[in-house]
């Protein structure tokens, strides 16, 4: 049993509007450039209006080095990762001691130590707790990190595990890259932390995680990732994306839940990575969802964008604040990522 005892989001300091982006397009792309048009699509149809960031934005025009790339990188990351920790711990009632375990998950920056030992020193965590850092795992994630905090708790039950996700996109913006994945990536992510804490005993109200499933797809390693360029990271973002992940859900969903004697219309809330407009739409027609199912995905992807690994956990977080599940329901956590993978999770209501 791993029971999601409290949850918690945090964002930097500087808000985007998304037709202020838009309006501004003209200081990245000219307008007789075939991609501006393009660009103002791909923002009009991105079904985002906000999104948070760690530089002003007509600052984001001036490119900056890697270095001063990686050193932004580490100062929100463990400011961010600080205040998102000590509101979760906060509402768990649990001492930053008692942490056991501390998973930490970004791809968008990298720094070593890694945020785990920053928390620690910082939070006074006991010298002896165990880390784990996820570097790779990009969009997925977050999910996996719950996953494998159930996976630990299996063989821990009396123990506890604290995930913490950030993630810092903007910093990969390359104002120098008129591709088409760096056009849509500009117009679709966002910067944001999220933290859960999770225990092996049970919670009155709270959900727990029954079961989990990772999905690595054969041959697709090409679709999502990051090119590391001397000026920093470059996106990798295929349009295929929507299709792929459409054409394998319905085949997953049914495949995980009936291991467990289930099927899509037993299962009454579904946390959906927030990936992009068109993303949710495929699943939500695969799956026969409503759109009250969709709903909080929908939320996060409006007012934070997508905000990789901590955008499922953002979504984990809204839910648990506005929905009021009953004893007995069962839900369904579901992200994408680079690989090409999925990662399943199966909530069970206490």
């Amino acid at each position: 049993m791993a029971t999601i005892c409290a949850t918690a989001t945090t964002h930097p300091p500087y808000r985007y509007e998304q037709d202020e982006i838009s309006r501004s397009l003209t200081l990245w792309l000219p307008e007789d450039d075939p991609r501006f048009s393009l660009a103002r699509r791909v923002f009009a149809n991105a079904a985002v209006e906000t999104r948070y960031g760690c530089r002003p934005l007509y600052d984001l025009v001036q490119p900056l080095s890697l270095s001063d790339t990686s050193r932004l990188y580490r100062t929100f990351t463990c400011q961010l990762g600080t205040e998102v920790t000590r509101t979760c711990l906060a509402r768990a009632q649990v001492d930053a001691a008692a942490v056991d375990l501390i998973i930490t998950t970004s791809c968008t920056g990298l720094m070593i130590p890694s945020l785990d030992a920053y928390l620690a020193n910082t939070l006074s965590m006991s010298p002896h707790v165990k880390r784990l850092p996820l570097t790779e795992l990009g969009c997925a994630a977050g999910a996996a990190a719950l996953a494998r905090a159930f996976d630990y708790l299996q063989a821990f039950p009396l123990q506890t595990v604290l995930v913490v996700a950030v993630e810092l996109p903007s910093l990969t913006f390359q104002v120098r890259d008129l591709s088409t994945a760096n056009i849509v990536s500009s117009a679709l992510f966002g910067d944001g932390a999220a933290a859960v804490l999770l225990q092996g005993s049970p919670r009155a109200g709270r959900p727990r995680i029954v079961a989990t499933q990772s999905v690595l797809f054969p041959d697709t390693t090409e679709l999502m990732g990051f090119d590391l360029r001397e000026s920093g990271l470059h996106i990798i973002l295929s349009a295929a994306i929507p299709t792929v992940v459409c054409t394998a859900i319905p085949h997953l969903v049914s495949r995980f839940l009936g291991s467990h004697g289930l099927t899509a219309r037993e299962v009454r809330h579904f946390l959906l990575h927030p990936g992009g407009r068109r993303v949710l739409d495929g699943i939500a027609d695969c799956l026969h969802l409503t759109p009250q199912q969709t709903q909080v995905s929908r939320t996060i992807l409006r007012h934070y964008g997508n905000l990789s690994s901590a955008a499922v956990l953002f979504v984990l977080d809204r839910f648990l604040a506005v929905e009021e599940p009953q004893a007995g329901d069962w839900g369904l956590l579901v992200a994408f990522g680079p690989g090409f993978s999925a990662e399943l999770l199966l909530l069970r209501w206490e």
